[in-house]
């Protein structure tokens, strides 16, 4: 941390001050009558928010800095023009936390998923490098065809990894193999690539992305769920053609690898510790972090840990953590009902806004087809190397990538692989939403409409359902 304090000097002070003073433009114009502001219908976070990806965007060397200026700014604003805000209450709820650790299903606020991504983000970087030091990256050029189809089946390596491991994982394993067999020669069209199979790959699969997760705690079958492989495949077979040939023009795989390599096994069994721990302590305790990192001591009893990969990896966490402490402040209770045009534009938003409390908002909802609403917010975050915390993840290991511009100019065909997927899945099993007794409608946005599987409807009252279905 000291050594991030300490590059905040000169011309970087200036531009720090630079976006201070841009982000609190819009307090100062229209936050004078004491209530929270709108221009139109929209109100005045969704501006500083739009800012604060907007200098990120142009100021690519500093999105560390633009980050946590914004939050800094959006707190500000919070405090002195919205009274309904309260920090506290934001981040820990109103249950005793005690109560809150000893029983997940209380569990309120923006701790869990904070402390999640915290520890996702570094205990995967810990991962990744114990997987590189198993040597297991180098014997697989051996293994991978020499010219476009290597990158290609590479890809699609990275994608059935992620169906059953978490995105982030899958992200930095495939990112850590191709940085050794293209001989740290990767094409950020290909790292857009790998971070769009990450996401495809957990898109139909309750423990691949943290948003399908999130889904299945709150009662959504993994059935309901599943379907969204079908677009997912047609985004694969698309986005990974384009990227297998820009990569292949940029960086052949090399096929020099030494024979004599040995495979340290005790590092593999770390390897899958650590994934197990993720998947256990997910399903038992809604707490991936946690498994993580205490299989991350344990493992330390096989093989010493690489504990340098956790500063290393810092200021990107850190960067993504405020994006998301950003997002989770919007007033996103202002989307619109659930369809399938709903769905298709938050995949779009989620390139730019945090996926996880779109997932939220959606899930209080309801009456969503939670497989199509899976691909669109999980795969959209690949559109953007922020989007999606394998996004973040990734650009740990390559700082080239952290430029919009070139992201979405060399990754055009993830944004392309989007649409395709979403019409395929659309056209071949419509719009069908579940929301069934496994689900129940939190927020209904009909005046007297009663919870779903809380009881019959009143007399006199319309349901939601029957409305939604005239």
């Amino acid at each position: 941390m000291k050594n991030l304090i300490l590059t905040l000097t000169g011309s970087n002070r200036k531009r720090v001050m630079l976006i201070f003073l841009i982000l609190m433009l819009p307090v100062t114009i229209f936050a004078s009558d004491g209530s929270v502001p709108k221009i139109g219908p929209i109100r005045v976070e969704f501006i500083i928010f739009g800012l604060i990806l907007l200098g990120v965007a142009l100021f690519h060397k500093q999105t560390f800095w633009v980050a946590i200026t914004g939050l800094t700014v959006l707190l500000i604003f919070k405090f002195a023009f919205d009274p309904a805000f309260k920090l506290g209450e934001h981040m820990f709820g109103t249950t005793p936390f005690l109560e809150q650790i000893m029983d997940k299903d209380l569990r309120q606020g923006e701790w869990g998923i904070i402390l999640n991504l915290l520890g996702l983000l570094l205990g995967f970087a810990v991962l990744s490098k114990i997987f590189e030091e198993s040597r297991v990256p180098d014997i697989l050029p051996r293994y991978l065809p020499d010219d476009w189809k290597g990158p290609f089946l590479l890809l699609i390596f990275v994608f059935i990894l992620s169906s059953f491991l978490d995105n982030i994982a899958a992200a930095l394993i495939g990112g850590t193999i191709a940085l050794v067999v293209f001989k740290n020669k990767v094409h950020i069209g290909y790292i857009a690539a790998l971070v769009a199979a990450s996401n495809a790959g957990g898109s139909g699969s309750v423990v691949g992305d943290t948003t399908t997760t999130m889904m299945w705690i709150d009662g959504v079958s993994a059935l309901n769920v599943i379907h969204a492989y079908v677009a997912a495949f047609v985004a694969l077979l698309f986005f990974a053609w384009f990227a297998s040939h820009q990569q292949d023009r940029h960086q052949r795989i090399q096929k020099d690898a030494n024979t004599n390599v040995k495979i340290d096994w005790l590092k593999i069994v770390s390897v899958l510790l650590i994934l197990a721990g993720a998947i256990i302590s997910n399903i038992l305790y809604d707490m991936p972090a946690l498994g993580v990192w205490i299989a991350i001591i344990i493992g330390a009893i096989l093989r010493p840990v690489p504990w340098k990969e956790v500063p290393s990896s810092l200021k990107g966490t850190i960067f993504l953590l405020c994006l998301v402490m950003c997002a989770s402040m919007m007033p996103v209770e202002e989307l619109p009902d659930a369809s399938w045009v709903t769905a298709f534009a938050l995949g779009a938003l989620s390139a730019v806004f945090d996926n996880i409390p779109l997932t939220k908002l959606c899930l209080d909802q309801g009456h969503y087809d939670w497989g199509m609403l899976a691909y669109a917010v999980g795969f959209g975050g690949s559109m953007i190397w922020f989007g999606s915390s394998a996004g973040v993840a990734i650009t740990n290991k390559f700082h080239e990538a952290r430029n919009v511009v070139l992201w979405v100019r060399k990754g055009w065909h993830v944004a392309v692989a989007y649409v395709l997927g979403f019409f395929a899945l659309y056209l071949l099993l419509g719009w069908e939403p579940a929301d069934t007794k496994e689900h129940k409608i939190i927020n209904c946005p009909v005046p007297g409409c009663p919870m779903a599987g809380q009881g019959e409807t009143p007399e006199g009252a319309v349901s939601y359902l029957d409305l939604i279905n005239e």
